[in-house]
């Protein structure tokens, strides 16, 4: 029975249909080290199944679509909360994506297929992380959906992990992450060649410690206090702006340095209500701290719709303004309209593009510098960066996730933070309008408690400032350009190889055998 048993899992995994559903289940599984669940120690082990499948493939070929596939099914997961809105048309996003781990599986395949030596295992170490992370710059770009479930994400509560962010950001992170999962993969198939695998596990174990204990750290440099409102789902944009005020008022005796209100805060442009923007100069002078609004509004100089964050003072808007400028994509615009705009009549899917910012800035209450991000723009590790290094003290996300407050998203998005505190030493508010908020220090680690997805209440957080510049603030992406390169070079070297390689001899002729 054993053996029948065994006989039809072969059979099946001979299937196409049936091994491409393994294949995309076994893409799947590293969601799990995320939030919600974030069963963070998955991730060093997520990997090996879908690596299985994939070097064992029978061609090239097949290991590129077990490569596609899985990644298909690891971005349907990793974005599973958003089939609400976009319904099936997720599907095809997640296909189209998932199209870039095709070399990655191919990758695998040609490093740690049957009979690998101890050259191609050695190099297997290198390249297979250096191919992930060339996915992962890839699907970056906000055009392709940004950098939502990078893998070195989910270890976003990890001390030693949060180190490496510092040095060099959550895609060195990434790079241990695949890199152990890697030299797993090489000890599962390939025993007798382990050295090369045990020498690679040696190696990041002792770079991981000399990072935990000799990497520079952020110095503190005195405490801002800030305010947290988080209103809540309410069904009108005037009854979440009396809440708003309400719970404001309640934190006056507090005395903050700073009140935060969470993305779309304000329903209607400043500039065309005077009464609203009277009222919010108002309430600045009540509480005595400036007051860090976001308004999501038709805008009065016809320029569209923009998410703007603006800095009230007791004397009325104080200091730039700042539009959001990565949008999300069919959620705030969807791309090519003209030959994807079928996509609103299936999902929620924008119906009205809004208009991107075009410059960060950081602004100054008098007493901390921040700066500004607005929702996703939390998830580029680029934009904090950039803010660090124009001067601010502070990182500021406004977020409101209210189309998914029952799903992973509020818990992921709010993780987020912790890297980019930890990347930039710099402390970060993740401020929402409903979701989760969370504070974190410049080390990525927690500072008092979260506001949850079904609070309506205000929190003053005591907030430890920090100085100095991080390695990653100093050198920035280094680790994908890295890995960008090596990859590019294995590439080079396996077209020049092809192309060198001699033709296979033909045959003798029939009837020339043993002439002279």
């Amino acid at each position: 029975m054993t053996v029948t048993a065994e006989r039809r899992g072969t059979a099946r995994l001979s299937s196409p249909w049936w091994r491409g559903a393994a294949v995309a289940l076994a893409g799947a599984l590293p969601a799990l080290a995320f939030p919600a669940p974030s069963l963070w120690w998955l991730a060093y082990v997520a990997l090996v199944p879908w690596m299985l499948l994939a070097r064992s493939a029978p061609t090239g070929r097949r290991a590129a679509v077990d490569g596609w596939l899985g990644g298909a099914g690891f971005m349907l997961a990793v974005h599973h909360w958003l089939l609400p809105s976009l319904n099936v048309f997720i599907v095809a996003l997640a296909l189209l994506l998932g199209a870039l781990w095709a070399p990655w599986g191919w990758a695998v395949r040609r490093l740690l297929g049957p009979g690998s030596g101890p050259g191609q295992v050695a190099s297997a170490t290198v390249l297979v992380p250096s191919a992930w992370l060339t996915v992962e710059l890839v699907r970056s770009w906000q055009y392709l959906g940004g950098p939502w479930g990078l893998l070195g994400a989910s270890q976003w509560q990890v001390p030693p992990a949060l180190r490496l962010a510092s040095v060099g950001g959550v895609w060195l992170v990434s790079f241990l992450v695949v890199l152990v999962n890697t030299c797993l993969l090489a000890l599962l198939v390939a025993p007798a060649v382990r050295r090369p695998a045990v020498t690679a596990l040696a190696v990041a174990a002792v770079a991981t410690t000399t990072v935990w204990l000799w990497a520079p750290r952020p110095q503190e440099s005195g405490s801002v206090r800030i305010a947290v409102v988080q209103s809540g789902v309410l069904p009108t944009g005037d009854s979440r702006f009396g809440r708003e005020e309400q719970l404001t008022r309640e934190v006056a005796g507090t005395h903050p340095d700073l009140v935060v209100w969470g993305e779309s805060s304000v329903s209607v442009d400043l500039a065309d209500h005077p009464r609203t923007a009277a009222r919010l100069t108002a309430l600045s002078r009540e509480v005595g701290a400036d007051l860090l609004i976001n308004v999501d509004a038709e805008r009065a100089d016809g320029k569209g719709i923009s998410k703007t964050s603006e800095l009230i003072g007791p004397h009325g808007v104080s200091g730039p303004t700042y539009d959001k400028m990565r949008l999300v994509p069919f959620g705030e615009y969807v791309p090519l309209r003209s030959a994807l705009g079928w996509a609103t009549s299936v999902g929620k899917a924008a119906g009205t593009d809004r208009t991107p910012g075009t410059r960060q800035v950081v602004m100054d209450t008098g007493k901390v510098r921040f700066g500004p991000l607005v929702c996703f723009e939390s998830a580029f590790p680029d934009m904090s960066r950039h803010l660090t290094g124009d001067g601010a003290e502070l990182l500021i996300a406004q977020s409101s996730t209210s189309s998914f407050q029952d799903s992973w998203a509020p818990a992921q998005h709010a993780s987020l933070a912790a890297l980019r505190a930890a990347e930039d030493w710099r402390p970060m508010v993740h401020a929402t309008l409903t979701g989760i908020s969370a504070v974190y220090d410049a080390d990525g680690h927690p500072v008092g408690h979260r506001i949850g997805t079904s609070a309506s209440t205000a929190t003053v957080y005591q907030v430890p400032l920090a100085g100095g510049r991080s390695l990653y603030v100093r050198f920035g992406d280094w680790v994908p350009r890295l890995a960008l390169l090596l990859a590019l070079s294995a590439l080079v070297y396996e077209v020049t190889g092809r192309v060198r390689r001699p033709a296979p001899a033909l045959p003798p002729a029939a009837g020339t055998a043993g002439t002279a």
